[in-house]
């Protein structure tokens, strides 16, 4: 079973792209619902609630777990794999989000990359640390877009403000002839937007969201990791936990997933 972290549902949109392309395999995801959210609180909270989670899944059975959260990849990952895996689970692995996206932009021949991410994720550099350690070439410009996740979750990304919205924050990121040719959505709520960054867009800039990008890279990473692969059950199971309401999570699961899920209810202390 491959695990898979967020502090919310965005998460979900990773899952998604990846069991359409990896179908085989058994997924248990974990929604953080009741502490969310993970952007305004320190990188030393953010690494102890992402511990917790990942501990809990580990518990569970999966050997292997994503971390589809940016905040969580951006200000805890390097710790759990550095500090705590050698540890206490020195045979199970956990991946994240940035570096998959990261390898995609360089992979890609970008040379100026837009970034669009929660003020968290944009506050900690860690995109435009992984980016320079691959390609120090690539112009980077980022933008916080704080309001865009409220957007989603209060189901009003088709109401008559959003495209103003999302108009002011891609102004304020291609403004001044920056010439940008790649335009990274760094949040996993926002694929949830893509129609309206496909409107909002210049036609010639290519648009990338992490679904697609971490499926294939997971693909790959289990293709080069037998002794990895080897340890995922394949029955085709799903199981969806939260730490939060599960009516409420099974209600916006819907569009962040796009079917069906019957959540359970879980604590991680």
């Amino acid at each position: 079973m491959i695990g898979f972290f967020d502090s919310g549902f965005g998460g979900l949109t990773i899952l998604r792209s990846v069991v359409e392309l990896l179908p085989e395999y058994d997924y248990c995801y974990l929604g953080d619902n009741a502490r969310v959210p993970y952007g305004n609180r320190s990188q030393g909270i953010v690494f102890e609630f992402t511990k917790e989670a990942v501990d809990f899944l580990f518990r569970k059975g999966c050997p292997l777990i994503i971390i589809a959260c940016n905040t969580s990849s951006a200000k805890a990952l390097r710790r759990i794999q550095q500090e705590y895996l050698p540890v206490v689970y020195p045979d199970r692995r956990v991946l994240g989000v940035i570096r998959p996206s990261v390898e995609e932009v360089v992979e890609q021949g970008c040379r100026k990359l837009g970034i669009l991410a929660t003020e968290g994720v944009v506050a900690s550099e860690a995109y435009i640390t992984e980016i320079k350690k691959l390609s120090p070439a690539v112009k980077i410009y980022q933008e916080a877009c704080p309001l865009l996740v409220p957007i989603v979750e209060t189901g009003e990304q088709d109401g008559e403000a959003t495209d103003l919205i999302i108009s002011k924050y891609l102004r304020r990121l291609f403004g001044q002839d920056k010439d940008i040719d790649t335009l990274l959505l760094a949040c996993t709520h926002y694929p949830i937007l893509r129609k309206h960054f496909e409107r909002l867009v210049p036609h010639q800039v290519i648009i990338l969201e992490q679904g697609p990008i971490v499926a294939r890279k997971l693909k790959d990473y289990l293709i080069r990791h037998p002794e990895i692969e080897q340890k995922l059950s394949r029955r085709q199971a799903r199981a969806f936990l939260t730490t939060d309401a599960s009516v409420r999570f099974n209600r916006l699961a819907l569009t962040f997933f796009g079917e069906p899920v019957s959540s359970h209810l879980v604590s991680l202390v």
